[in-house]
């Protein structure tokens, strides 16, 4: 059985200013299932940003996981990350799960992976999914050639990875912290 995707998530950061984006896409095999899906969220109470690819369904269950963990470390990034890959790597489901996680603040950008990984990238930009080398091919280009903003750094890498990757479209969601 096929199995639903989502796609694209970059983020950016430069100084204390954090930006994610996502484009649209769901795809389930070689049909664009959904075409204005959101896969990106800011967490205000905490001011976090969060964005996934992978599963669908699986993406939803860890994100929401994630959000209970940084309700319970009081918004500390790190230690809910740490506490989602541990039982992500220990709970048989959720070994499971086709999915990864980026969450971002003001101090931190974390990937979590489906092997309950938590790397923290050398640059100030990441980007997963399947359009995620594009976005950050360009994302990366832009940060060290230019001035833009980590929001326009966003906006503009997925549309270049729109442009590029079939499984990435130019419906972009994008939010700052």
């Amino acid at each position: 059985m096929e199995q639903m995707r989502a796609t694209t998530i970059i983020v950016a950061k430069r100084g204390k200013e954090v930006a994610i984006g996502g484009d649209g896409q769901v795809t389930l095999g070689d049909t664009v299932f959904k075409s204005r899906a959101k896969k990106i969220k800011k967490i205000k109470n905490y001011n976090v940003l969060t964005g996934f690819a992978g599963g669908a369904a699986d993406s939803f269950s860890l994100s929401e996981k994630f959000e209970k963990y940084l309700e319970l470390y009081n918004g500390n990034v790190k230690k809910a990350s740490v506490e989602l890959a541990n039982e992500w790597r220990e709970d048989k489901a959720l070994r499971t799960l086709d999915a990864m996680l980026i969450v971002a603040s003001e101090e931190d950008i974390l990937v979590l992976s489906g092997n309950g990984d938590i790397i923290e990238p050398d640059e100030d930009i990441i980007a997963i999914g399947s359009g995620g080398n594009y976005a950050y091919s360009a994302g990366v280009a832009l940060l060290k050639n230019t001035d833009f903003s980590p929001e326009k750094i966003v906006l503009e890498s997925l549309k270049i990875a729109s442009s590029i990757c079939i499984y990435t479209n130019s419906n972009i969601s994008v939010e700052k912290i």
